[in-house]
C-alpha cells in the first residue's frame, strides 16, 4: 500500500508526466498533486464535472458498469482520469506530454498504483 503522496510521485516519474492529483468527486477538492505545467485544482475541479457526467450518462442508459478509465486526447497532451475501484467518489487524474509519453505504459501505470494507493 502507497500514501496518496508516495502513489503520485510514482506517477510524475513516468516518461512524458507532466502532473497528477488525486480528486475527491463529490466535493471536487484535491486531495493531493504533483508535478507542474497544469493547474490542478482548477482541473480537479472541472474534471469532476467529467466524471459526475459520464456517470450521469451511465445511469440513464442503463449500463451497471464501472468506469475503468477516460482518457481525454489533446494536440500536445493525454489526460487520464480512473475512479478508485475501492472508493469510486475518488478518482486519479493523470497529464502527460503526448509526444514523450507511451499512452498504454501510463494507463498501465495508472492503473497499478490505483490498487496500491491507500488514504
Amino acid at each position: 500500500m502507497s500514501s496518496i503522496t508516495d502513489s503520485l510521485n510514482e506517477l510524475v516519474a513516468v516518461d512524458g508526466a507532466m502532473a497528477a492529483a488525486v480528486v475527491d468527486s463529490g466535493s471536487g477538492m484535491l486531495l493531493g498533486g504533483a508535478g507542474s505545467g497544469i493547474d490542478l485544482e482548477l482541473a480537479a475541479a472541472g474534471n469532476t464535472e467529467v466524471v459526475r457526467a459520464k456517470l450521469k450518462t451511465a445511469r440513464s442508459l442503463g449500463l451497471a458498469d464501472s468506469i475503468d478509465d477516460i482518457l481525454i486526447t489533446l494536440s500536445s497532451q493525454f489526460h487520464i482520469i480512473r475512479p478508485l475501484a475501492a472508493q469510486p467518489e475518488v478518482f486519479i487524474y493523470f497529464v502527460l506530454d503526448r509526444a514523450k509519453a507511451n499512452l498504454a505504459l501510463a494507463r498501465m501505470k495508472v492503473k497499478s498504483v490505483e490498487s496500491a494507493i491507500q488514504f
